[in-house]
């Protein structure tokens, strides 16, 4: 297991506070675009969380008022019409293993959109467990706007399954923005809340998770993403086998300790 609290990134902000880290892209100026070192290094650090002791949940939060415009119009959009298919295919490849690593990272995560979210920055909320956002937050899949097809980091596969196949296919198709209402409305958003409450909302989120039984919260997220690709059955008999190893944690037993003594269980993770 390894420490995450002391992580220094270069592409991004970072701070771990109480078990929760709040992650940053840190180009506020021009809302947040991705670049092709943020983007390593986004996998890197999501594929380090796997062995992080001291992190149990992750936040994925707006800067200067922007979620992320996505990947950098100078900076990644015209290089890559410059590039061979063996350069393009390593760039889109490199761009779907931040996509695999958040989901393989084993903690909750939560992104927290405030305006601008599109492009990768939408794949990015997409790709969180939870997602809540403000009132003016405008999330765009907008590929097909730049000439590309809709079908970039997962989003074919997983946002179908978060608000349904026709909402998705129209999102992909023409690249418009989705409003905080429809977001809501459609289930991609958890909740909308006011532009200053977004930030202490998600925290409080965080808190709750991080304070829950985490090693069973950690199940949770590999079963959500394993059955994707089980039958009923399979389903069923995976989900008893998750459910006999958390039966084995001592959070099992504390949980049940504090029910007969009419207390509120205190887990640990363990």
């Amino acid at each position: 297991m390894t420490s995450m609290a002391d992580l220094r990134p270069e592409h991004f902000l970072w701070e771990v506070t109480d078990r929760v880290a709040t992650v940053r892209l840190n180009r506020p100026e021009r809302k947040n675009p991705l670049t092709f070192e943020s983007y390593a290094e986004l996998r890197d650090t999501f594929r380090a969380l796997v062995g992080a002791d001291d992190v149990d949940v992750v936040v994925f939060a707006p800067n200067g008022g922007n979620f992320c415009s996505g990947g950098d119009v100078h900076e990644i959009i015209g290089p890559l019409v410059e590039m061979d298919m063996k350069q393009l295919l390593a760039f889109t490849r490199m761009t779907g293993d931040l996509v695999k690593a958040m989901i393989g990272c084993g903690k909750p995560i939560i992104s927290a959109v405030d305006g601008v979210c599109v492009g990768a920055g939408a794949i990015i909320a997409m790709a969180s467990d939870l997602r809540i956002a403000t009132p003016t937050a405008t999330t765009a899949f907008l590929f097909t706007r730049v000439g590309l097809a809709g079908c970039d980091m997962g989003a074919c596969a997983m946002l179908p399954r978060i608000i349904g196949q026709g909402r998705a296919a129209e999102l992909l198709y023409t690249g418009r923005s989705m409003t905080a209402t429809e977001g809501e409305q459609w289930g991609f958003f958890n909740a909308v809340y006011p532009t200053g409450e977004l930030e202490v909302q998600a925290l409080a989120l965080a808190r709750r998770l991080a304070d829950g039984p985490t090693f069973a919260h950690g199940i949770t997220k590999t079963q959500l993403n394993q059955e994707w690709n089980m039958g009923l059955e399979q389903a069923i008999e995976a989900e008893a086998q998750a459910q006999a190893i958390c039966m084995q944690t001592t959070d099992f037993e504390r949980a049940y300790r504090a029910f007969v003594a009419h207390e509120k269980p205190r887990f640990e993770g363990d």
